[in-house]
């Protein structure tokens, strides 16, 4: 199957060498094992490190921590695209969780804490999680109820976090907290750096439906004692800052979502071109044609969106109000294409594509955590209706 070429008007040299570094990556690292290690439930750590040395970690990030500050979202959009080539979504939101979680340490972090947390991560030794999501809060940031109560040099962090990627494995989490107990709403919001060994401070693996090969966790904390050092940027002001953080996510799950539509419809066609019945190839049926044009006119519609999005991105900014809702629509139109392709692959590959195995059946699996995680499409309708201010 060809690759999922993106405008070529669009695309740089730069663009065109990460494209092909990270199709020679999956090729050699990923797709040999995407699938033992689904089974497993995990895959080696040293990956990680071998992912840095690709050149895939730091997008954005400052240069003197292991960053590429230059980076556009041009690149994120050809990284995510490619990566999912492998197939396995739990598998690249565990290898990527550094991208949701070391942004707002580069943003808002004290250069002595950037210094000491960001090198290791982006070098792929250290392993990085985003902690925002609560058992009874879902996608409703602005009702978090974990505290973070100063005691001296000290924040005294109470209550649970729940879905946490890369929770059980991770070295470090950005974890989004409450510092003013009386604040309402989105008011009195902080975000602290909190390190794996800080005492009161456990974890629990949960199982799933999908992504198996990602460490999923439930956490929580005790009267764990974090430095008042490792808070990120002022106090009460991390709900802007967690919102911001949003934007870059969302933008990588489409990029993620179209890749995975584009493996689908590789893949379903590939059988339906070999495999017979009633004395023709499957894709001779003009059925089954038909159902190719709907997944290639979505994954065609769907590309041209992002890529446009991204211009967006970098040229008009990701705190505009009209980018962040096309950022909203574009998740859940990838998404949507996402579902599409992959309920169309199983339909074609039959009894196959209900057979473990094959990248259709794992992604069909995934589908619904990547509708719902980062933000569900419920709440990035009603994101993108506030922001357009209809």
């Amino acid at each position: 199957m060809e690759p999922l070429w993106l405008n070529p008007s669009r695309l740089t040299p730069g663009h065109v060498a990460l494209r092909d570094s990270v199709q020679r990556f999956v090729a050699a690292e990923l797709e040999p094992h995407a699938a033992a290690w689904d089974e497993a439930g995990e895959f080696p750590r040293e990956l990680y490190r071998r992912a840095a040395a690709a050149g895939l970690f730091g997008l954005r990030l400052p240069a003197e921590f292991g960053g590429v500050p230059d980076a556009d979202h041009m690149h994120s959009l050809v990284i995510g695209v490619e990566l999912a080539q492998c197939g396995s979504g739990g598998l690249l939101a565990s290898l990527m969780s550094h991208a949701i979680a070391a942004p707002p340490i580069a943003a808002l972090g004290s250069h002595e804490l950037q210094q000491r947390l960001l090198p290791p991560v982006l070098a792929g030794d250290w392993i990085a999680a985003l902690a925002i999501t609560e058992p009874g809060g879902g996608s409703d940031v602005a009702a978090l109820r974990t505290t973070a109560r100063r005691d001296g040099d000290c924040y005294v962090v109470d209550g649970e976090k729940t879905f946490i990627t890369s929770g059980m494995r991770a070295d470090v989490y950005t974890v989004a907290v409450r510092t003013d107990p009386q604040a309402k709403g989105a008011h009195g919001i902080s975000l602290l750096a909190v390190e794996r060994e800080t005492p009161g401070f456990t974890r629990t693996p949960l199982a799933k439906m999908g992504w198996w090969a990602s460490d999923t966790a439930h956490l929580r904390f005790d009267g764990a004692r974090v430095p008042v050092a490792n808070r990120l940027g002022e106090e009460g002001a991390g709900f802007r800052a967690i919102m911001h953080n949003f934007t870059g996510e969302r933008f990588s799950m489409a990029a993620f979502a179209l890749g995975f539509a584009w493996v689908c419809y590789g893949e379903a066609l590939a059988w339906a071109q070999q495999r017979c019945t009633f004395g023709q190839r499957l894709v001779d049926h003009q059925v089954v044609r038909h159902r190719f044009i709907d997944m290639r006119a979505r994954i065609e519609a769907t590309r041209a969106l992002l890529e446009d999005l991204a211009w967006r991105l970098d040229h008009e900014g990701p705190a505009q109000p009209a980018v962040v809702a096309a950022v909203c629509m574009a998740k859940n139109t990838a998404t949507r294409t996402m579902q599409f392709c992959a309920d169309a692959a199983v339909q074609t590959l039959g009894g196959m594509g209900y057979v473990r195995g094959t990248k259709s059946e794992r992604i069909y699996r995934e589908v619904k955590v990547n509708m719902i995680g980062g933000g569900a499409e419920e709440i990035m309708k009603d994101l993108a209706a506030r922001q357009l201010a209809l």
